[in-house]
This record gives structure tokens, C-alpha cells and sequence, in this order.
């Protein structure tokens, strides 16, 4: 069972499995595993779904036996990844956590997911169950979108966070120049012609990030390559990418899953590729929200785990909770 909406579109849309091909996929970020959902995009009766039950009921029990970060823990693990970044001059390397709610008793995941819906109108939106594995999420980063036509492709980089109100300080301005030079570089592999937007606020429920917006034409067999290279970016990964994974790795107390993975939607006219951020992982007795942050030689470890603390409530905030 897969229900998901597409940004700026309130369709709701799902896969009918009448076909063979996967029209929705699943990457983890290290990219070894994936989830399809084949057959044919079509749309979903509003009130169908609004009859449909979806609960906390059907999923399977969390197992993992993980156990969270406390503020305590987090706070030194970064500190070190801090003294990482200034050791080897990094530009930037990102840190996250889980952070694990099981303070309920039956969660509505139908009714959560038409609130994250109306929360983020500019992500895009997915709920999925495929009986092992329970997802739910919505952001708005888009890897790569590539039009089957005219052979256009179009990615942006997307990097530092602050609340709506708050104005931009050099970190945040800093951490978003490599991710800028990045993209632009690997567009260079593949396109003489590439176009730039300027940089801008890119509003996300309750924070914002700056963007910076990318247009060029590729060859159609040029497309996976490209987002081999792209992912992971440096807004979930780092620079130089190699080394961040591995210090990743070093770090982080939790497998990322399909955290900071991607996904790929293919319609008839174009092939679709978001960021999975903003997203959690559902069982019966838990949710596992994935949150992180672009760490740099500036970050301060007690600022950064309030950003996470807000960056959870995407999905927080929007349960439906008995």
C-alpha cells in the first residue's frame, strides 16, 4: 500500500500493481536496498481513502530495541565530529539522530498523513506500508527532475535551517556555498549549458532553508549517472562525500534506513527524484523520527539539537494520537 501526493498537488495518488514496472521506488541511503510499488499511477477517490482505516493497529512491533540520544549524548558525540571538521578542514559534514516516540497508544496514520499533507503543500507527501516496512514523510528538496520530452533536467542545492523568523547568520550562509559548487561541478560532467537561479529562502512548514535552483538539458542515458553522482548531497551527507560517509558511519549511533535516501517517481511525461528528509519510520508500539543537521567548524552542539528538536515536529506535530 503506497497513498502519496506530488508537490503543489492536492491528488492523492497510488499504484494500481496492474503492471510490472515500479512507478515508485524506494532507495536507502547507502542505496543497497530498495522498496517498489508497480503498476500504474492513478488517482485516489478522496472519499474512498477518507473510508479507508489506517492505524498504528496493522503495522508490525518495533524490534529494533534502539534506544535514543539522550541531549547528554548527543551533545559530545558532536563535539567530536566538530574537532573532525576542524582537524581536516571540511567544509561541512552532516550528523543525525532518531528521536523515538512510543507515548500513545493507537496512532491514526490516515488522518497524520492528511495533516503532513496540509502542513507541507510543497513536498512531496507519502504514506506506505508493504507489510515489513512502514514509512511516512514529506519534504521538498528534489534531487533531479527530468523531462522525457524535451530532455530538461532541473536540481537545486539546498542547505542551512532556521526558524521562519530568524535571519541568516555566515554559518548558515557558509554551509551553503560547497553544496552550491557541487552541483554545479558534477552538472559540468554532462551539460555545456547550465542555468543558476539565485539564491533564496525555500520556506518548509516551520523553518527555512537557503536554495539555489539548477536547469540544464542531458542526454536520457546520462540520467542515472547523474543521480549516482548527486546523491548523497552535501545537505545530507557532506564534503568531500567519501570521507563524510565514513565518519558517518563512525558516528551516527543508528542505521540511516531510507533517511536522506531518495526516491524516484516516474509519470508519463517526467521521472521525478526527492529527498527522503522530514520522514519517520512507523511500527505498532513506536516512531522512529530521523532528523538531522549540516555540521560546521561555527556549529554550536546546543543550537543544533534544538534545530533537530524543530525539524521532528514535521512529523510530531501531525500525528493523530489516542
Amino acid at each position: 500500500m503506497i497513498y502519496f501526493k506530488l508537490p503543489f498537488d492536492e491528488c492523492l495518488h497510488s499504484a494500481d500493481e496492474k503492471a510490472y514496472k515500479n512507478v515508485v521506488n524506494f532507495y536507502s541511503y547507502n542505496s543497497l536496498i530498495q522498496i517498489g510499488f508497480h503498476g500504474n499511477i492513478i488517482k485516489v477517490d478522496q472519499e474512498e481513502f477518507n473510508n479507508t482505516q489506517i492505524t498504528s493497529e496493522s503495522l508490525i512491533n518495533d524490534m529494533t530495541n534502539f534506544t535514543a540520544e539522550t541531549k547528554e549524548e548527543y551533545c559530545n558525540t558532536l563535539q567530536q565530529v566538530i574537532e573532525v571538521i576542524k582537524e581536516n578542514d571540511l567544509p561541512k559534514l552532516v550528523y543525525s539522530r532518531r528521536k523515538i516516540f512510543t507515548d500513545f497508544n493507537i496512532i491514526d496514520y490516515k488522518e497524520s498523513f492528511k495533516n503532513l499533507c496540509q502542513s507541507y503543500p510543497n513536498a512531496f507527501r507519502y504514506l506506505f506500508n508493504d507489510g515489513e516496512n512502514a514509512w511516512m514523510g514529506a519534504f521538498s528538496e528534489v534531487l533531479g527532475k527530468f523531462n522525457k520530452v524535451t530532455h530538461e533536467f532541473e536540481t537545486m542545492a539546498l542547505a542551512g535551517t532556521l526558524p521562519v523568523l530568524e535571519e541568516w547568520s555566515e554559518k548558515e550562509i557558509e554551509e551553503q556555498k560547497p553544496v552550491t559548487t557541487y552541483i554545479q561541478n558534477i552538472l559540468k560532467n554532462y551539460s555545456g549549458q547550465i542555468q543558476q537561479s539565485q539564491t533564496y529562502d525555500h520556506i518548509s512548514g516551520n523553518i527555512k532553508h537557503l536554495r539555489t535552483d539548477f536547469k540544464t538539458t542531458i542526454k536520457p542515458e546520462d540520467l542515472d549517472k547523474i543521480i549516482k553522482d548527486l546523491h548523497p548531497t552535501p545537505a545530507v551527507c557532506g564534503i568531500p562525500k567519501d570521507f563524510c560517509n565514513e565518519n558517518i558511519r563512525k558516528y551516527e549511533k543508528f542505521p540511516r534506513e531510507f533517511y536522506a535516501g531518495y526516491i524516484k517517481v516516474e509519470t508519463e511525461e517526467s521521472i521525478l527524484y526527492f529527498v527522503n528528509l522530514r520522514c519517520a519510520r512507523l511500527y505498532k508500539d513506536s516512531v522512529h523520527v530521523f532528523v538531522g543537521g549540516g555540521i560546521t567548524s561555527q556549529s554550536d552542539p546546543e543550537k543544533e539539537w534544538a534545530e533537530t528538536e524543530l525539524k521532528s515536529e514535521a512529523i510530531l506535530k501531525n500525528l493523530v494520537i489516542s
